[in-house]
């Protein structure tokens, strides 16, 4: 990937971002797909490779593995990173469309024009809607992949020894699991960062609501005073 424009995304979400929103940029960004990429990997590289069951019937060691691990973590992490990104870049296409539809405005008007958006990266009307959505969808993405964990890997955890008997096992075998308390202390971390994800994008979700209600009524005191 061009680090450059990978920057560049950051920058923007930065600048167009509540402090709540910058704090939970700084999470994903570093306790999330840093250790993801530098430490995660790694860890479950050799996932089915070592993953050793006492027997050799052939064929069953590969049966077990895929009903233990039905989804790898890897590619599990990979999905969540990836949809939970995605509403913070539809956010800075949308201040993109604004003012690329001021500038064209302002073509069109010459020097009699009036500004469409005063400030195309504040957060009023759609854009501010289009904010709101991206963070209960961001919520949305973490719990949904926090149940689907839990409901594969049951309480986050793996185990250091499975028992197996599914066909063509000749019957009831041990299976051994590579490093498991080391790939459950990652689960763990990945697990409980996705959690102050989710508390901050609640939160930020209020309190634009609150400020947004706050705005209104102020308007409207002032409204009624004239």
């Amino acid at each position: 990937m061009n680090w450059g424009v990978f920057e560049g995304l950051l920058s923007g979400v930065n600048k167009y971002s509540t402090a709540f929103g910058r704090i939970w940029l700084s999470l994903v960004f570093i306790f999330r797909l840093l250790v993801y990429v530098v430490a995660a990997e790694r860890v479950w590289s050799d996932d089915h490779k070592d993953f050793d069951c006492n027997t050799r019937q052939p064929g069953c060691t590969n049966v077990c593995f895929d009903h233990f691990f039905p989804i790898s973590h890897i590619r599990l992490w990979a999905l969540q990173l990836i949809l939970v990104t995605c509403p913070s870049l539809l956010v800075i296409m949308h201040v993109a469309y604004r003012e690329a539809k001021e500038e064209r405005h302002r073509a069109a008007g010459g020097d009699n024009y009036s500004r469409i958006y005063p400030n195309p990266g504040k957060k009023r009307g759609g854009l501010w809607w289009t904010y709101l959505l991206s963070l209960i969808f961001k919520a949305g993405v973490d719990v949904v992949f926090l149940y689907i964990f839990y409901r594969f890997y049951r309480n986050y955890t793996l185990p250091r020894v499975v028992k197996c008997e599914l066909t063509p096992c000749p019957n009831v075998v041990d299976c051994f699991i590579s490093r498991p308390t080391e790939k459950t202390i990652f689960t763990l971390f990945m697990v409980v960062t996705a959690c102050v994800c989710v508390v901050l994008s609640l939160v930020e979700a209020a309190y634009l609501i609150g400020k947004r209600c706050r705005e209104c009524l102020l308007a409207s005191s002032a409204e009624s005073r004239r």
